[in-house]
């Protein structure tokens, strides 16, 4: 049985670490940076203190948390997969993983054939 393919995943590392913060912060939201201050990182947040709108697509879900990119960035992005990975350092100042002494960082791939032709399109 073929999986469906989807646009957002996580490692078992980052995932470890969604369920801390979770625990610590409740539900969150995670909103790919499109650089300035804090980069290009995943930014995560409590659910309910970063706004969404119209210019932002919902990629999907990973730990059950939505995760979220701007619409121009998704134009450039829309043939890769992202990752979300975790490793030492320090994440973006606003990111909730900061005082963990670990960040969020997104990895990425290209879709294949297969899985292109497969997708559907986010929310």
């Amino acid at each position: 049985m073929e999986s469906i393919p989807t646009r957002v995943s996580v490692t078992p590392a980052a995932l470890a670490l969604i369920e801390k913060l979770k625990l610590r912060h409740g539900p969150l939201l995670f909103h790919q940076s499109g650089g300035c201050c804090d980069g290009s990182a995943p930014m995560c947040y409590p659910l309910n203190d970063f706004m969404t709108g119209t210019s932002d697509v919902r990629l999907g879900e990973i730990g059950g948390c939505p995760f979220y990119m701007s619409r121009a960035q998704f134009a450039y992005w829309e043939h890769t997969h992202l990752i979300i990975d975790v490793v030492p350092g320090r994440g973006g100042m606003f990111s909730l993983e900061g005082p963990e002494g670990l960040r969020f960082l997104t990895r990425s791939r290209l879709y294949s054939d297969e899985e292109w032709a497969g997708l559907s399109a986010p929310d």
